[in-house]
């Protein structure tokens, strides 16, 4: 079985300082090769200096173990590298120890101080030394070659080790620096992710939210005209079969224009839900969620061939030929308006009539409509209902969802809607829409 992550680094991660086992590994071994070469130059050392063989080996062990120690403290094995370079011991350890020191995080002024103070350090030794052995005659090649070799020498054990060391520095701080923002795109792509996500669960509802208005729309006035007439039919069916015939087809043309209106709708979406579909392959399900559900919104006040301000007259004319008292007035010159303003006008009235139907039937109703330089004004109010209607005999039932479609639509115009019962006893629906 795997663990969690936390105890997975754990159980990779190195003794001590060490990140990693191996680091503690090769640190080890450095240490122990570089205690072993300090051990054998202590030996030279010894004899010149004049102190037992013992002292110096046990010397060269102490200093060269100190290389154990290179990743916690670099500046200490570079100190230590330069004193014990007069004892011509410590070679690897100051290698080692320089090229730790350039890839290290330490400031850059510390880095060249250091390497200074080894590069000068190792020149005075190589010259000394040097001059050392000219002057005993091991050597006889001419002054020159005292600066030469100490210079050569100094530059050979200092700059390779320092510039590898910055340069993998500079290497391992860049991939660092890519994989943070890495770590940063992908937590910037799932919050983008969760956010599309969002857009489109917003999208969705949204769109459920416009159905259920078309439908509402759509279905209660016709259907609550075809309730009121087959009441008045039930009513009147002995008394004057005429005027039941009448009722009777009245009731037969509203179903047939519900069906088609729900026909219309209904293939509205359908055929908006095939586009999506056919760029499924190219798209990102959650962009054509959203696309989807726009495309869907926008098509449906202007492919769904929806009611215009021309049919308000004929709106009112079937309110009223189901036996409700309603007049219309207009002001202004009549104007052509864009699709979705004059959908909605007409809905806001249509629900206004349905809504006297339903709760003041036999009301006296005023339908007014207003065309202003900028705007579209329309006022729907009804007085009390008279005593004894016959509003209980239709049974209409109410969802209160009428007024908050009203609201929803006007608002997303940026119009203004108000209603509320008047002084009177009745009730007033009022709307203002941007019409320029």
């Amino acid at each position: 079985m795997t663990t969690t992550g936390e105890d997975h680094v754990t159980a990779r991660g190195g003794p001590w300082w060490w990140a990693r086992r191996r680091g503690a590994v090769l640190d080890a071994g450095l240490a122990v090769v570089s205690a072993l070469e300090c051990a054998a130059e202590g030996v030279p050392f010894a004899r010149d200096a004049g102190v037992p063989v013992a002292a110096g080996v046990v010397f060269g062990l102490l200093a060269g173990s100190v290389l154990l120690v290179r990743r916690q403290w670099p500046i200490a094995v570079v100190l230590v590298a330069i004193a014990v370079t007069p004892a011509q011991m410590g070679f690897l350890m100051g290698i080692v120890g320089l090229y730790t020191l350039a890839a290290s995080e330490l400031p850059r002024r510390i880095i060249g101080a250091l390497a200074g103070m080894s590069l000068l350090g190792t020149m005075i030794v190589m010259f000394v030394r040097v001059r050392q052995d000219m002057a005993r005659g091991e050597l006889d090649l001419g002054d020159w070659f005292v600066p030469f070799a100490s210079v050569t020498a100094s530059l050979g054990l200092t700059a390779p080790p320092v510039l590898l060391g910055l340069y993998v520095g500079a290497r391992r701080r860049l991939m660092e620096s890519l994989r943070e923002r890495a770590d940063s795109l992908e937590r910037e792509l799932q919050l983008l992710a969760e956010r599309a996500e969002e857009r489109a669960e917003w999208a969705r509802s949204e769109e459920r939210t416009r159905i259920a208005r078309e439908m509402h729309d759509v279905v209660a006035h016709r259907v609550s005209l075809m309730v009121v007439h087959a009441a008045a039919l039930q009513a009147v069916a002995r008394k004057d079969p005429e005027k039941a015939v009448k009722n009777a087809a009245l009731v037969g043309d509203m179903g047939r224009q519900a069906l088609t209106e729900l026909r219309e709708m209904l293939g509205v979406l359908r055929s908006g839900g095939a586009e999506p579909r056919e760029r499924a392959v190219s798209a990102p399900p959650l962009a054509a969620v959203g696309a989807a559900a726009a495309a869907a919104a926008s098509r449906a006040a202007v492919e769904e061939g929806g009611p215009c301000l021309a049919e308000l007259e004929e709106l009112v004319g079937q309110s009223a030929a189901a036996g409700m008292v309603v007049d219309l007035s207009v002001e202004g010159e009549a104007r052509s308006c864009a699709a979705e303003v004059e959908q909605t006008a007409f809905r806001v009235v249509q629900e206004a009539l349905t809504n006297v139907h339903k709760h003041a039937a036999g009301a006296k109703t005023h339908v007014r409509l207003a065309y202003r330089a900028s705007e579209i004004a329309m006022q729907v109010e009804n007085e009390p209902p008279p005593e004894g209607s016959s509003a209980s005999s239709a049974r209409l039932p109410s969802g209160g969802n009428g007024l908050v479609g009203m609201r929803e639509r006007v608002v997303a115009l940026g119009g203004v809607f108000v209603s509320g019962p008047t002084e009177a006893g009745g009730f007033r629906v009022s709307a203002v829409i941007p019409a320029p």
